[in-house]
């Protein structure tokens, strides 16, 4: 089989969609035709996680670098911390703790914790709030 010229077929056979859509039977596809709805047994393997898994860290630390000068000035546990927001809420709303910025700016940790849970998304994401809160005061991982 030319490898090559089976990709080039599919790709224009099947599309190349840059998001996940429903094709023409209501399943889950996403890329050139590639199934991935449960119920006719599409899946990601292990691999492919961890490939966009790698992807997303990328750039979610790109983000964070590009709109913050002072982000590689943080410890290692506080850049994970506003990486782990990042890649909740996507950095339009991640912009919208201007208060917890303003005090991450000052290196006020304690203020930075306490913006963050004083917030919507502390309330919607529960414990993970709490764990995430606790890094930035102290600037270590619990346990």
């Amino acid at each position: 089989m030319n490898k090559s010229r089976f990709r080039e077929q599919l790709r224009h056979d099947e599309g190349v969609v840059p998001h996940a859509y429903q094709d023409s039977e209501g399943y889950w596809t996403i890329g050139v035709g590639r199934l991935i709805d449960e119920r006719k047994g599409g899946l990601l393997s292990p691999k492919e996680i961890e490939y966009l898994l790698d992807n997303d860290i990328e750039r979610v630390s790109i983000d964070l670098q590009r709109e913050w000068t002072w982000f590689n000035d943080l410890n290692d546990v506080r850049q994970e911390v506003l990486a782990n927001m990042r890649f909740n809420l996507g950095l339009a709303n991640l912009r919208k703790f201007k208060r917890m910025i303003s005090a991450l700016e000052r290196r006020d940790w304690v203020d930075a914790s306490r913006e963050m849970l004083d917030s919507k998304w502390a309330t919607q994401v529960g414990n993970r709030a709490i764990r995430l809160s606790n890094a930035m005061r102290t600037g270590q991982w619990d346990g």
